[in-house]
């Protein structure tokens, strides 16, 4: 497990990304799959964003980063798309025609934690690390408060 640091900071946060085409069109190939593949990598290392593996399909592209706490998901995906989508209409007038909305990913996307530890293992550490007290946890408790 490599650990990232920042100012105050000590981390290691993984997604997985997947993001669509609009309308699933098969537009990424040749020279426009890879102009995603620097789009991406340039708008991701301008936020410290390390790619770790990644593979752009005809119609679709996964990503597995690893992101700064400070950058919610949904930002990343914000920023990735709406670059890339921009520079892609700028450089490839083609596309233009075949999204004349302006809109060149799908609405949405695929995202999911790439986690290290399982949930056994925060558990474990939790309840050896310290003394056990009942009086002092998170668990919610349901019913009548005490």
């Amino acid at each position: 497990m490599e650990y990232r640091y920042g100012n105050h900071t000590v981390y290691n946060i993984e997604y997985h990304f997947v993001w669509v085409t609009k309308y699933r069109y098969q537009v990424l190939s040749g020279d426009v799959s890879l102009r995603v593949r620097e789009l991406v990598r340039q708008t991701c290392e301008a936020f410290e964003i390390k790619i770790l593996s990644g593979v752009v399909s005809k119609d679709h592209v996964h990503i597995v980063v690893s992101a700064p706490p400070n950058m919610a998901p949904s930002e990343i995906m914000r920023r990735i798309k709406g670059r890339s989508a921009r520079k892609l209409f700028e450089e490839y007038p083609v596309l233009k025609k075949r999204y004349w909305e302006k809109h060149f990913w799908a609405r949405g996307y695929f995202c999911v934690t790439v986690g290290q530890m399982s949930e056994e293992m925060v558990t474990n550490y939790l309840e050896h690390h310290f003394e056990a007290n009942p009086n002092d946890n998170f668990k919610a408790e349901y019913g009548e408060p005490k």
